[in-house]
């Protein structure tokens, strides 16, 4: 059995406590109208592929490095893979690495909780709280991911939640309060990132030929921001 990877990452600092060992991996139900790794899609356009055995020897290149961080598997969306994540996160455990997952949520099933019961920490990207504006920002319907923060409060799972603010898409007032409203109630939410959108993506849609909707979308300012912080703050949310 072996991983289809689009990419790993030795140092990285966004994914997660500390210093982390990130690996991307390959394939995504979602089609984000403002993803930055549209690359990762495709299962078939993999750029590695490797056992758990061989992903881990990568990780432990670097062990002294993340051993105050850990390994984070992010994509796509990791949970497409979930036996190869389940085997990578043993031998990790084996080594007492802090372990995380960056997914969507999108995917619960029996094979994606054995994958809870050896992770650490899930950064959940929760998009919208508006069921109709998550459809038209995804492609998805929202229920599943909710299902799934759900399933994560019930096993006391730690949670950082992840909100990526488009201008005209993700920014309004109504919906923010909505967002924080209901993520408040949960207690295993520890954090919340605001990830500002970005157009560093613009030249993989190009690359692709798929029609990228928010070219003409700036990113938000800093008042913007502020403005989305303040509200979470509100509901007691620690940004």
């Amino acid at each position: 059995m072996k991983g289809l990877i689009h990419s790993f990452e030795s140092f990285g600092t966004k994914d997660g406590p500390g210093i982390r060992f990130v690996f991307f991996m390959q394939g995504c139900p979602l089609r984000c109208l403002y993803c930055h790794n549209p690359d990762t899609w495709n299962m078939n356009d993999k750029k590695h592929e490797l056992t758990p055995e061989e992903a881990f020897e990568e990780v432990k290149k670097v062990k002294n490095f993340i051993r105050s961080g850990g390994v984070t598997i992010s994509g796509g969306e990791p949970l497409l893979q979930p036996q190869f994540i389940i085997e990578l996160f043993k031998l990790c455990k084996s080594e007492g690495l802090h372990t995380a997952i960056d997914t969507s949520g999108y995917i619960l099933n029996d094979k994606v909780k054995e994958v809870l019961e050896y992770t650490d920490l899930v950064l959940l990207d929760i998009k919208h709280i508006n069921p109709d504006k998550y459809k038209n920002l995804t492609a998805k319907p929202l229920e599943p991911t909710l299902r799934f923060m759900q399933y994560l409060s019930e096993i006391e799972k730690p949670v950082w939640l992840r909100y990526v603010l488009v201008p005209g898409f993700t920014d309004d007032d109504e919906d923010l309060n909505d967002w924080a409203k209901q993520v408040s109630e949960y207690k295993n939410v520890q954090r919340v990132d605001i990830l500002p959108f970005h157009q560093m993506g613009l030249h993989k849609w190009e690359q692709l030929g798929e029609d990228y909707k928010l070219r003409d979308i700036a990113p938000p300012d800093q008042s913007e921001i502020e403005k989305a912080e303040n509200i979470f703050r509100n509901y007691g949310l620690k940004i």
